[in-house]
């Protein structure tokens, strides 16, 4: 009983690794479609990096984390607070800005 544990334990955390991966990979592909829809001349009203720093680093920090296979890297806990600041701060400023339908 004493070997099952341990294969048990490696069993989870492969699993809510491969979970947060699946979670950092869609934050990220969502928030880069985001703003590759957005106009270039919204960034600028709210405040915040031109569309092409946005892009550039939401691209860079996919691809990286698309690269290491892995959300527990620094590189994919990168992605996932530059994913998470542009849905939960940029996006919240650009759709206020416009019109507010759709849902994005």
């Amino acid at each position: 009983m004493a070997i099952a544990a341990p294969i048990f334990v490696f069993a989870i955390r492969y699993v809510i690794e491969l979970i947060l991966l699946a979670f950092a990979l869609v934050l990220l592909g969502v928030a880069l479609v985001h703003a590759i829809t957005q106009r270039a001349d919204a960034f600028a009203a709210i405040g915040t990096l031109p569309k092409g720093g946005w892009v550039a680093i939401l691209a860079v920090c996919l691809v990286l984390t698309l690269l290491t296979r892995t959300s527990i890297s620094i590189f994919g806990l990168i992605g996932i607070a530059a994913g998470l600041i542009y849905l939960l701060d940029v996006r919240v400023g650009l759709r206020d800005l416009g019109d507010s339908r759709g849902s994005w």
